[in-house]
């Protein structure tokens, strides 16, 4: 199996993986657990890549095991969170913008669409898992990136959580521990680590799977991530109007004084 070759059996692996996630969603009439799905994704790539390759490498298992953390973790985060019979609002929206038969679109528009999207940013990991280069100070460099990233990530997500389910704060803005910083650390946690999957890649050679960070720091910025969550908040949260005044949308820096 040559380069390319290996690089597009992640795509039909998780395009497999996709369809079995839009069977589920007939039976079940809801959408939304294919953000259970989305770090899975990205983890049976890289899986997928290593265990059609003959050489196991230090760097390979490296990248398993750090990839196999995040996913896991955010997997369990989002089903978590997710848990219940009803659809997320914006899954709502978008099978009332795409009816009629919404069930048949519902393939390509949610679930084929994050497949590719995630075989896309998985070119990093692939890049990493194929090379036979030696460990080098830059992969240690991508795997303290990923620490950071990850631990930021999770802590955001810890806060946010211990905040929502206080019935006291409905229609307020957390705007205490890392999001006093940022209006949105998980997401910079999550940007922080595929810059540093990348860092990895580029450690063995694979320079060339920039692609992959820069669309995931694209998806969190600009589509689904800041973009998108902004989009009508401020008309749920009056105070959120007075946040994204004192407060960095992504980068972490200290709140501006409020005049």
């Amino acid at each position: 199996m040559n380069h390319w070759q290996l690089y597009f059996s992640g795509l039909i692996s998780v395009g497999l993986f996709a369809l079995a996630g839009w069977l589920i969603s007939l039976a079940r009439k809801n959408v939304t657990h294919v953000d259970s799905m989305w770090s899975l994704f990205l983890m049976l790539a890289a899986y997928t890549y290593a265990l059609l390759l003959n050489d196991l490498t230090p760097r390979m298992f490296l990248v398993l095991f750090l990839v196999s953390l995040w996913a896991i973790r955010l997997c369990v985060y989002l089903t978590w969170r997710n848990w219940g019979p009803h659809e997320d609002h914006r899954y709502v929206a978008i099978r009332q913008n795409n009816e009629p038969h919404f069930w048949f679109k519902s393939i390509y528009i949610i679930f084929g669409l994050q497949a590719v999207l995630a075989w896309i940013i998985s070119i990093p990991l692939f890049g990493a898992i194929e090379s036979k280069a030696f460990l080098t100070r830059l992969d240690v460099l991508g795997g303290i990136l990923f620490t950071f990233g990850f631990v930021w990530e999770t802590i955001a997500d810890w806060q946010l959580s211990i905040f929502k389910a206080n019935p006291n704060h409905k229609g307020k803005v957390l705007n205490t521990g890392l999001w006093r910083y940022s209006r949105h650390p998980n997401y910079f946690g999550e940007c922080c680590v595929w810059w540093g999957f990348y860092l990895i890649a580029v450690a063995g050679g694979a320079w060339w799977t920039i692609a992959g960070p820069i669309l995931m720091t694209l998806l969190l910025l600009k589509v689904s991530g800041v973009a998108l969550l902004e989009k009508n908040i401020a008309e749920r949260r009056p105070g959120y109007l007075s946040y994204i005044q004192n407060t960095n949308a992504f980068i972490p820096w200290f709140p501006e004084r409020s005049s």
